[in-house]
């Protein structure tokens, strides 16, 4: 049994938590803070309604090292799980160092003023947490996370080698909205308009955001365009799955989705570059996010399914094969249980888990960890165990394109 705090209060943060509180055995005490505590305040009443736990809650600005280290000595959590932006991981980091205390995060760290998707800040913490005896897990979540231990789950189990990689994700969520963002959106756009690129041959390969496009009839939920995107975990793979030739990420987009963010983009209300507004300065993609509706507040109204999973094609026994490693999640089962959509229930669910083997013991090490790096079975197992089950389906061949 161990003390964790949860720094973050969106929709991942309010899953991780309630799947925390249904494994008391494991978290004997759960504290939530946030810039805002009043959102954690509606998650642990959450929390209390539904499974009788009682969590604490602070308010911390995790952009602030000093205080969200004063907030850890306080505390006295085994484990930090950052579910706050991918900006403030960093910060955190410093302040996992500072108080002495083992990290987990769910996305690499992204700077405020570019968006650039790359682990360099975090893997330059190697050293630090390794001569502090600690540990950092980056990226346990759905993908990363997931994805990535399918890839090493994979490896171990069902092929010698991995020659191709493809990663698809596919939302088949329906709120009835004209536009809405099933995460953070400040985060969802800066990922959604950035070039393209993936691995081949040992080099990048770039091109336009969103101009290679693949139609894919997805398990659940039937035939979705997907496009071509750059996603954190194809830096990771490559570096530690150096074999693969050739690795992808795919993501399946609506056209309403697609028609509103080219107009947004036209007028420039996706730019990250700061602007002059009635004499005030503004960001319009943040701006815009005050807009959109709050990615938390979807659940009720979210029907459909997600299908997230790797096809791989390598060699077992001498010959080639392809398979295909997935989970289908249902947004209103989701909802049912944690009073989240399935996008965030797919995240904070292995946050979940990615933290209890931590603590238990089961993943342990000194220095800065990628979730591929580490045994896939456990996780694999508690997958099975905690909503979020996977199939393992071989294909005839590998993909077509």
């Amino acid at each position: 049994m161990s003390r964790v705090l949860v720094i973050g209060a969106g929709g991942v943060s309010s899953v991780a938590v309630h799947k925390m509180a249904m494994n008391a055995d494991i978290f004997s005490h759960i504290t939530l803070a946030s810039r805002t505590k009043s959102k954690c305040d509606a998650i642990a009443d959450s929390v209390k309604s539904r499974f009788g736990v009682t969590i604490d809650t602070a308010a911390i600005d995790a952009d602030d090292v000093a205080a969200t280290t004063a907030l850890i000595q306080a505390v006295k959590p085994a484990l930090v799980v950052n579910l706050a932006l991918p900006y403030q991981d960093l910060a955190i980091m410093d302040a996992c160092l500072a108080a002495g205390v083992n990290y987990l995060d769910t996305a690499n760290y992204e700077p405020r003023d570019e968006a650039k998707f790359e682990y360099k800040w975090q893997w330059a913490y190697q050293e630090r947490f390794k001569d502090a005896g600690l540990m950092a897990l980056l990226g346990s979540g759905f993908d990363p996370g997931v994805t990535s231990v399918f890839a090493t789950y994979t490896k171990k189990h069902l092929l010698d080698s991995i020659e191709t990689l493809d990663i698809l994700d596919c939302n088949g969520g329906d709120t009835g909205l004209p536009f809405a963002t099933n995460f953070n959106p400040e985060i969802n756009l800066r990922e959604v308009t950035a070039n393209s690129r993936h691995w081949e041959n040992g080099q990048w390969v770039e091109g336009p955001a969103l101009s290679h496009k693949q139609s894919f009839d997805f398990e659940g939920v039937g035939p979705k365009n997907m496009y071509l995107m750059y996603h954190e975990e194809l830096e990771s793979l490559a570096k530690f799955y150096p074999e693969i030739k050739r690795i992808r990420f795919w993501m399946t987009f609506g056209d309403s989705y697609l028609k509103h963010l080219e107009v947004l983009e036209n007028i420039g209300m996706t730019s990250i570059e700061p602007m002059m507004f009635q004499g005030r300065e503004i960001i319009p993609i943040e701006f815009l996010k005050a807009l959109l509706p709050e990615p938390a507040s979807l659940g009720p109204i979210t029907k459909g399914k997600t299908n997230i999973g790797t096809i791989a094609t390598g060699a077992k026994d001498g010959a080639q094969k392809t398979v295909y490693v997935k989970n289908i999640c249902d947004h209103e089962e989701a909802y049912a249980e944690t009073g989240n959509q399935a996008v965030s229930y797919t995240t904070g669910v292995p946050a979940m888990i990615g933290a209890a083997l931590m603590l238990t013991g089961q993943w342990k090490g000194e220095g800065v960890f990628n979730i591929e790096q580490l045994n896939p079975d456990p996780f694999m197992d508690m997958l099975n165990k905690h909503g979020l089950p996977w199939t393992v389906e071989e294909l005839d061949a590998p993909l077509a394109f």
